[in-house]
């Protein structure tokens, strides 16, 4: 309960203060008490002007006391991306127990297990098996689902589940994804198909092509309805860079379109907002079918800041906000230089998502060859959580297992920045 106490509130309780040792002086009161305790029992006669003073107090209580959910109606979010690196613990029940109940115990409230990654579902995906993908690759060491196995145990820890779609349109180039619908990549205008990208070298699938739509869209949607997550989360790569669509399907949907055929300039400012609408078109479709189906979803988004976002990568995520089809923003900040890091997130978008839907900034807690110090983790927290933001860190096995500290110095560190509970709920988001 947060208390708004006004220094005038402050005199009337010195009043009722002396009012309560001396009464006798506040004439106004006693013609009250002169025309009410005749009808009181006479055991709380003696008692009346008491009486009368708890109960300006409980007047001016009420009036001074500002409840939490009204000032803060949304939990800070506290999560931690759980990906393709961290499956030798995803693979283990026991060592899935062991993560959650260490999250809990650290305040996290919040995990985003990769389930699409590299061409391939992290799940038993009969969608991927009518693609030709290997239908089961990632299995439990007892050939169990993994997914199933996180969420389940995760939510009797108290944790929201939401699912990371994490390549998005991206695919490796040697995927079977790739290798058996080569009719669904897109390329640049020098007919080359593959770009470089932190996953190494990618290969795009053409978010505008129908086959490629409805292939993503089966995928989210069979996710969303196999398990019982809280959510799904799209990230950067939900997105094309903007040196492609030079592909004949692409070509020629833009040509019947406009009249023309596109730009030889990849930046030419008409052709860049056509292909940000027709895929932020795509997504208004896929919240819709989503939210069909559970419409209390968390359907959330992780690209970089928007700047960026949408330059580079024709990802104009700041109209998803304002179409209402985001419920949750993690905007990716791996910065290392404090500066740059403060420049971004205190970017005005940030903050109109902040004043409607849950948001955060997604810090790197580590590499398995770039271990980042405790020190800058702590710095990066601090300075979102001064400006009402959440923080997701990047990823499990980096928070305190392979940091340039000892684990039990960098858990410190993480429960002197998340000393109290700050507990979710997926019906709650909104």
């Amino acid at each position: 309960m947060t208390i708004k106490f006004h220094h005038n509130n402050m005199r009337w309780l010195n009043w009722v203060k002396n009012s309560f040792l001396k009464p006798a002086k506040f004439n106004f009161i006693v013609p009250w008490w002169e025309r009410t305790i005749h009808i009181l029992p006479t055991s709380l006669k003696s008692i009346a002007p008491l009486l009368f003073i708890l109960s300006l107090i409980s007047v001016l209580l009420l009036n001074s006391f500002t409840p939490v959910i009204a000032q803060q109606s949304r939990p800070e979010i506290r999560g931690v991306w759980m990906t393709n690196n961290d499956f030798d613990i995803l693979r283990d029940r026991a060592k899935v127990q062991d993560a959650v109940t260490k999250l809990r115990q650290m305040n996290f409230n919040t995990v985003y297990p990769v389930v699409w990654n590299s061409g391939y579902a992290m799940y038993p995906s009969a969608v991927a098996q009518k693609a030709e993908i290997q239908p089961f690759v990632y299995k439990g060491t007892d050939g169990h689902d993994i997914i199933a196995d996180l969420t389940n145990q995760a939510h009797r820890q108290g944790l929201l589940v939401i699912p990371w779609f994490e390549f998005g349109f991206m695919a490796p180039p040697t995927s079977e994804l790739a290798l058996n619908h080569p009719e669904w990549l897109t390329r640049k205008r020098d007919g080359t198909d593959t770009s470089i990208s932190a996953g190494g070298e990618v290969v795009w699938l053409n978010p505008f092509h129908p086959e490629v739509q409805e292939f993503i869209s089966n995928l989210v949607l069979e996710i969303v309805t196999q398990y019982d997550a809280d959510g799904i989360q799209f990230d950067d790569h939900m997105s094309l860079p903007y040196e492609f669509g030079y592909d004949p399907y692409t070509i020629a949907l833009y040509t019947q379109e406009t009249g023309n055929p596109p730009p030889s300039n990849p930046q030419d400012q008409m052709w860049m907002r056509w292909r940000a609408d027709k895929i932020t078109t795509f997504m208004v479709h896929l919240n819709q079918e989503v939210k069909a189906r559970k419409p209390n979803l968390i359907f959330s988004v992780s690209p970089n800041y928007y700047d960026f976002a949408y330059k580079f990568h024709l990802q104009d995520w700041l109209t998803w906000l304002r179409l209402n089809i985001i419920d949750e923003l993690i905007v990716q900040v791996y910065n290392p230089n404090l500066q740059s890091f403060t420049n971004n997130i205190s970017r005005p978008e940030m903050q109109e998502a902040l004043q409607s839907i849950p948001t955060g900034v997604g810090i790197m807690t580590g590499l398995r060859n770039s271990p980042v110090p405790i020190q800058q983790i702590q710095s990066q927290v601090r300075l979102v959580q001064e400006r009402g933001l959440g923080a997701v860190f990047f990823y499990y096995e980096s928070l305190w297992d392979s940091g340039l500290e000892s684990a039990s110095e960098r858990k410190s560190a993480f429960q002197a920045l998340f000393p109290n509970p700050a507990f979710r709920s997926a019906n709650r988001q909104q």
